[in-house]
């Protein structure tokens, strides 16, 4: 970006070379998505804390693989998170002691246990994402529902790139 006259912003030439080397487009780029995730982290926070006062925000993105995906095995749900196992087990034991989640036998392996939200949980966590997507359309309004398709689409895709370089 460029001060302008005015004092305002304006976007550089794409390609152009910022201090340092870095495309100006890629600095830009690591600007806006460091205040996004700032903004997400605490937003999760807030929303751990609906769900409920005891809750920790990392332990809020378990809920929501629950809540879209359904029952899963404690394993699926670290891999997808990214933590360990003995990390896993401590947010489901948390969790179970919230009555958010509970275990029930795998049908497919009767040593495995699934882990699926309980429908408290299964409410608490609903409401909780009702209000955040009422957030969104409200802040969004103002936007034409192909920009707004168009960044859910550009999100979609940035994160599929970035879960292939996690592997």
């Amino acid at each position: 970006m460029h001060e302008d006259a005015k004092g305002g912003h304006r976007a550089a030439e794409p390609g152009t070379a910022a201090p340092g080397g870095v495309d100006r487009e890629f600095l830009s780029l690591e600007r806006e998505m460091t205040v996004l995730l700032r903004r997400a982290r605490a937003s999760q926070a807030e929303m751990a804390r609906e769900v409920h006062p005891e809750l920790e925000s990392s332990a809020y993105g378990l809920l929501v693989r629950l809540d879209e995906c359904g029952s899963q095995r404690a394993t699926a749900l670290a891999a997808y998170i990214g933590v360990g196992k003995a990390t896993m087990s401590r947010q489901l034991r948390a969790l179970e002691e919230l009555g958010l989640v509970a275990r029930e036998p795998d049908p497919a392996d009767g040593r495995a246990w699934l882990i699926a939200l309980t429908d408290d949980g299964r409410r608490r966590v609903g409401k909780v994402r009702d209000a955040r997507r009422g957030r969104y359309v409200r802040q969004l309004d103002h936007w034409d529902r192909r920009e707004v398709a168009e960044l859910a689409r550009l999100l979609h895709e940035l994160n599929g790139v970035m879960e292939k370089h996690e592997s």
